[in-house]
């Protein structure tokens, strides 16, 4: 197969954002008298949108009801615009990749469920305006992943074939999308996720580190 595209997750696939997740979602916790929570439980709470998270958090902390969900959600947002560069870096490697990918001839975008703001600040401090061909994040008019709409509108976009495009996560909820967009997924080990949450659910390739996904380009 010819490869025309590469879609990426952002969190825990082209950067390491964890630590502004947390910080972020431990203040707005704080903020409502909770207590803050270990850094490595957002590695499980992130992945599936703002509103997953802190549902995920808040059970964390006793609200399994997750009754204060309304209050919390525009605290969370408003430290978040704030604080969504907090110790965020991009993957060793990862600017090489996409810079390869890029020489080869594929369009490269991201597809995020972070809310979209949000993903445009973290994309454009890091990389720019110029590298990405497409950048989405969650909008209340595509549903998020691991609906494909997103991915298979990024295809539309670009005038490929779902099946011309790579996409590239590390969570099972990337893996999903893939699949149900019809593209090859590579699950990268260097994210938030395990091998074996990858590989149950449906990655075709793991990728140790940034440059094995060049290999499918061979």
């Amino acid at each position: 197969m010819t490869y025309k595209a590469a879609i990426f997750d952002l969190d825990g696939t082209l950067a390491d954002t964890l630590a502004s997740i947390a910080h972020s979602a431990n203040m707005a916790l704080e903020q409502l008298g909770f207590p803050a929570l270990p850094l490595d439980n957002y590695r499980y709470y992130a992945g599936d949108g703002a509103q997953e998270l802190m549902k995920r958090a808040l059970a964390a902390c006793g609200d399994t009801a997750c009754s204060r969900l309304e209050e919390i959600m525009p605290v969370y947002a408003a430290i978040f615009e704030k604080e969504c560069m907090y110790q965020v870096h991009p993957y060793d490697g990862i600017p090489e990749v996409l810079e390869a990918l890029k020489q080869q001839g594929l369009k490269i975008a991201v597809l995020s469920n972070k809310p979209d703001a949000r993903t445009h600040d973290v994309i454009r401090d890091l990389f720019g305006t110029e590298l990405f061909d497409y950048v989405q994040g969650q909008t209340e008019k595509i549903r998020r992943k691991p609906c494909p709409d997103g991915a298979l509108e990024i295809a539309r976009v670009f005038d490929v074939k779902p099946e011309e495009c790579l996409y590239c996560g590390d969570t099972n909820t990337d893996m999903q999308t893939a699949v149900a967009a019809g593209m090859f997924p590579i699950g990268v080990l260097w994210g938030f996720r395990d091998r074996q949450e990858l590989l149950d659910n449906g990655a075709k390739v793991l990728a140790e580190v940034p440059a094995d996904i060049l290999k499918q380009l061979r």
